[in-house]
């Protein structure tokens, strides 16, 4: 007995050195390829006799990652980038080759546009734009002397960075690669079966809305992350490829279903505190064959084999349930309820179905070509804080461009190129100061290594595997902490600052003096990057942006109320989920801010798909003209509400949707509408939302009351 007593406390101590020991496993591999990728990038190049050797191989260390997906995802864009860089800078020496000044002007708006364009993407599309500065930087200042000179520049900076990128895509695809699409395949699986269990767990009803709220969360960064790794595993796996669409369908079917079951539980928890007791069980009834249905096992291929036909069957029994639970109910108020919350739930059946119809055609071995709806996952990017990000790094750029005419620094085109480097590469990140801060700690470190091993290490060796020899533990000390979390910023700077400034090359000078001037330049970039920072804030994580994000996740009500309907669902749905799911990574959880957004998210979720149906039916079937004013007027108020919200806009935005109601029962055939207006109208008089603040004090129950 002792001794299995012993056993079993053992377990979770073997089980925690296998985890740690699959951690350290996975941190020196990548350590190993990126050593691979670093030296062979070198050796090729010298072989081909290059100018500048070392940038195919500070290009391994940029692209380096642990899955072979992010490293091609982020090669693909680096590549883009290091192309329309090229261009760009062959352009402006082109139509500036005397005038320094102007040179130094166009150079740093371009600098700058780039900057700014890698603050509106939060995938590795920002590389293309960081890239396209830092390249252009690279091509155009080391012949802003010898003009003629640009094209053997471009074509060889696009050579040397062509190469470190096909040579990491290469080790990584090869040495023990770690797949993306495995992380892909799990997180859609996760998400589908989370989904399912907790839709079958609610089949009782209320949801508590603190556990809801949560729910929500979860469902946001579900659908983002899920969208994140698609554009990165598009690039490593042709099954992914082939899917693409497919699972872009399945994420958008995800958020539409999950918003649906929002308002579902809203609208029965709202009936349940009005003490509209026999109209909240009735629904419930109603619910319950989803509940049914999901009682299964979810496991690979249960979608299609399980699932549907059992959906389908639930989807049926509840239609055909309505008249005869509609028929139990005789209290005006009831009915009306029930017909808002059944129309609602047979949506929500209908988006389930088509939701695991996704997920089971995700599941079959084969993909049929151009199967799949096309739709698109939208951003909401702010340009404004773009704006601010492309102000910054020009004005950094022509600062340190006028410092270097004025007193003719010999080293200002090194200053520069780290500049643009930083200003651009830290840009998009919510603390840019503190990071680049950190970052430059660690450049200086890897800049005092790359001393030591160039002046005391390298200068006894002979040949290029001594050369690996000799380098490796310095470059290693770097990629280590770039694998420990706490230290990952600190670890990248230390490994550009060595690879950068070693400069490896075919016949390597030892010349003490340049080194040090060439440090000190690097240094004083960094540093200009970094005070930039400081002198003009960047717009992400800061509370003006916050806002700013909120007020557009408000004005996704008016689009749903007054944008095209063509693409809309899809549009609106992935929108509201890119912008909470920003300003939910921007602030601390749990805070005021972090609430208020969790309340407005829920509010405009409902309220805007309401809308969106409302609309559809309106185009689906002829609404008499003496009615269309006074639902033309409930939308318009409505989005101008949640555009600006005050008391007097939600009295307004009540009262119109209120003689939208009268009047669309004066109008025989045109009932189909009332059920999304009353659904309107209830999330306005629900006391518990975000909303609240904006009523007059008049009782929840009697204000419901008045809805019908």
């Amino acid at each position: 007995m002792a001794a299995a007593n012993i056993t079993t406390r053992s377990l979770p101590t073997r089980d925690t050195v296998v985890e740690t020991f699959r951690e350290e496993a996975a941190a020196w591999l990548f350590v190993v390829k990126t050593l691979i990728a670093f030296f062979l990038a070198g050796w090729i190049a010298m072989r081909l006799e290059l100018p500048s050797p070392s940038t195919a191989m500070l290009t391994t260390i940029i692209v380096a990652n642990r899955q072979s997906g992010m490293v091609l995802a982020k090669s693909f864009y680096r590549a883009i980038g290091t192309l329309a860089g090229a261009v760009v800078a062959v352009g402006i020496v082109a139509f500036f080759p005397q005038q320094r000044d102007l040179f130094l002007l166009v150079l740093s708006l371009w600098i700058g546009v780039c900057a700014g364009g890698a603050t509106l993407y939060r995938n590795f599309k920002s590389y293309a734009f960081v890239l396209g500065g830092y390249t252009a930087a690279i091509v155009a200042i080391p012949v802003i002397e010898n003009p003629l000179g640009v094209f053997d520049s471009a074509t060889a900076r696009i050579s040397e960075v062509l190469l470190g990128l096909l040579v990491s895509a290469a080790v990584n695809d090869v040495v023990f690669p770690s797949r993306m699409r495995d992380v892909l395949r799990r997180t859609a699986r996760d998400q589908f079966a989370h989904f399912v269990e907790f839709i079958r767990d609610s089949t009782g009803g209320a949801i508590p809305r603190e556990a809801m709220e949560k729910a929500h969360l979860r469902f946001v960064r579900n659908a983002v992350m899920l969208e994140d790794l698609r554009s990165s595993v598009i690039f490593e796996d042709a099954e992914a490829r082939a899917r693409s669409n497919h699972l872009r369908l399945f994420n958008q079917r995800f958020m539409a279903t999950s918003t649906t079951f929002h308002s579902v539980h809203h609208l029965i928890n709202r009936l349940q505190r009005a003490r509209r007791d026999t109209a909240a069980k009735t629904l419930i009834r109603l619910y319950a064959p989803i509940g049914s249905a999901l009682d299964a096992p979810i496991e690979a291929g249960a979608a299609a084999r399980v699932l549907l036909p059992r959906l389908a069957t639930a989807r049926d029994d509840m239609r055909a349930a309505v008249p005869a639970l509609r028929a139990s109910l005789d209290d005006a108020q009831d009915l009306r309820d029930f017909d808002t919350g059944a129309t609602l739930l047979l949506r929500f059946v209908d988006e389930l179905h088509d939701y695991v119809d996704a997920a089971a055609a995700l599941q079959t071995p084969r993909v049929i070509a151009g199967s799949a709806e096309r739709v698109r996952f939208d951003r909401g990017n702010d340009f404004l804080g773009a704006g601010i990000a492309t102000a910054r790094t020009t004005l950094t750029m022509l600062v340190l461009g006028a410092f270097w005419i004025a007193s003719a620094w010999p080293m200002g085109a090194s200053a520069m190129l780290l500049a643009t480097v930083f200003a651009g590469l830290f840009a998009s990140t919510p603390n840019p100061s503190r990071v680049t801060w950190i970052v430059m700690l660690g450049y200086l470190s890897g800049m005092t290594a790359a001393f030591v091993c160039e002046f005391f290490v390298l200068t006894q060796l002979d040949g290029y595997p001594l050369m690996v020899v000799g380098v490796t533990p310095f470059l290693a000390v770097g990629l280590i902490m770039m694998m420990t979390p706490s230290l990952a910023s600190l670890g990248l700077g230390w490994a550009m600052g060595f690879a950068y400034v070693l400069a490896l090359k075919n016949l390597q000078t030892y010349d003490p003096a340049h080194f040090i001037n060439d440090a000190i330049a690097q240094v004083i970039g960094l540093g200009a990057a970094a005070i930039s920072f400081m002198v003009i804030p960047p717009a992400i994580g800061s509370a003006w942006l916050r806002r700013r994000q909120l007020a557009r996740l408000r004005a996704q009500v008016a689009l749903a109320a007054e944008a095209p309907l063509p693409g809309l669902r899809h549009r609106f749905e992935s929108v509201n989920h890119d912008l909470v799911s920003q300003v939910v990574a921007q602030t601390q959880p749990g805070s005021a801010d972090s609430r208020a957004l969790i309340a407005w998210a829920l509010a405009v979720h409902e309220t805007g798909r309401a809308l969106i149906e409302l609309r559809h039916d309106m185009s689906r079937q002829s609404v008499p003209s003496t009615l269309l004013p006074y639902l033309e007027a409930a939308l318009r108020t409505l989005a101008r509400f949640y555009e600006n919200p005050d008391a007097a806009g939600y009295l307004l935005a009540r009262d119109a949707v209120a003689t939208a109601i009268a009047s669309v029962g004066e109008h025989d055939g045109t009932g189909y509408l009332l059920d999304h207006l009353h659904l309107v109208r209830m999330a306005l008089l629900d006391g518990e939302s975000v909303l609240a603040a904006y009523m007059p004090d008049v009782p929840l129950a009697k204000e419901v009351a008045h809805a019908s």
